[in-house]
């Protein structure tokens, strides 16, 4: 069992690495009400989270995972720090921060699951439960994490395989935009595996928006068989829409997750579906179930099962149903 925490100190921010691509927020903090507080700090107020995240700058798509978490911390008078890194060795070593910042709980996203294994062996071993998020559903338990929060990608992939399908679909090309993650990995090989028509991967620089559309527009120029673009995330799908229309190619683009920009994209018919595998869910819940481990010992899953956020179609004929949640920035 971990040991209760030190009581709460004045309020610090983890260090970022010294490096451009890495982003730092600080997280928002609420007093909460402690008024029935029965052991102390296991009232909630004071406990002191990190959440560190393999998110380049920029991306929407980690801003409404930071949302989530930002609500679970005020909900729960918690003061949050959230961090993120696209290196893998700068997000472990922004772990190794947070240990030695004796914070009171990580959650932490497995994108690259190797790197990890050491700074949260650290945290386990300093009394700090890791929750996990987003991704490494595959390797969180031998990773050590007490949960998990997110979509099955490989179940994601298989069913968006099954939705070309149903389209009839016949040549796919899967965008990978982050090489090596395991997560981006896993959906397009899941496409492959379900997909009746032939499935090939095109891997881009996903921090180069301009190089990304180059690469689209020149695989869709090379090959007019090709007739679906699948992205793996909100904001490259409409850099293909845009790609797709340069390069004179009849090809359809679908997508892995959402943002307000996209639902609008959904709505207008520029793009098929999403796959919405609800990033701002995964953040309240990842900051939420370690303030309700360390306040009533509770283990979402029961430690032995990952607790899914996904994944859900969005359609042109569903879209209305999350479009006023999109706009307010929280789907």
């Amino acid at each position: 069992m971990i040991t209760p925490p030190p009581p709460p100190v004045s309020p610090r921010r983890v260090a970022a690495l010294a490096a451009a691509v890495c982003l730092l927020a600080a997280g928002c903090s609420a007093s909460g009400d402690t008024s029935d507080s029965s052991a102390g700090k296991a009232g909630g107020a004071g406990l002191r989270i990190t959440l560190i995240t393999h998110a380049p700058e920029g991306d929407t798509f980690w801003d409404l995972v930071q949302k989530g978490a930002e609500a679970a911390a005020a909900k729960d008078g918690i003061e949050l720090t959230y961090a993120g890194d696209p290196d893998a060795a700068g997000q472990a070593e922004l772990v190794r921060d947070a240990v030695r910042e004796k914070v009171d709980g990580i959650a932490l996203t497995l994108a690259k699951p190797q790197a990890m294994r050491g700074p949260v062996a650290a945290a386990k071993a300093a009394g700090i439960p890791v929750v996990g998020l987003n991704s490494g559903i595959d390797s969180w338990q031998s990773g050590g994490l007490l949960e998990f929060f997110g979509q099955d990608e490989s179940v994601a992939g298989r069913a968006v395989g099954d939705k070309l399908d149903d389209l009839h679909a016949r040549h796919a090309l899967c965008v990978i935009h982050e090489r090596g993650n395991v997560a981006l990995e896993a959906r397009c090989a899941g496409v492959k595996k379900t997909f009746g028509g032939e499935t090939e991967n095109l891997y881009v620089e996903g921090t180069d928006t301009k190089a990304v559309a180059a690469a689209i527009t020149a695989q869709l120029r090379q090959d007019p068989t090709v007739d679906e673009v699948v992205t793996n995330g909100a904001q490259f799908a409409l850099t293909a829409v845009a790609s797709v229309k340069d390069a004179g190619s009849k090809a359809r683009v679908a997508t892995f997750d959402l943002n307000k920009d996209l639902v609008k994209a959904v709505e207008s018919g520029a793009v098929e579906f999403a796959v919405d595998q609800q990033p701002y869910l995964q953040g309240y819940l990842a900051v939420d179930s370690l303030w309700l481990y360390r306040t009533n010992g509770n283990v979402s899953g029961g430690g032995v099962a990952p607790v899914l956020t996904g994944p859900a179609f969005v359609t042109k004929a569903n879209v209305d149903a999350v479009a006023r949640f999109a706009a307010n920035g929280t789907r």
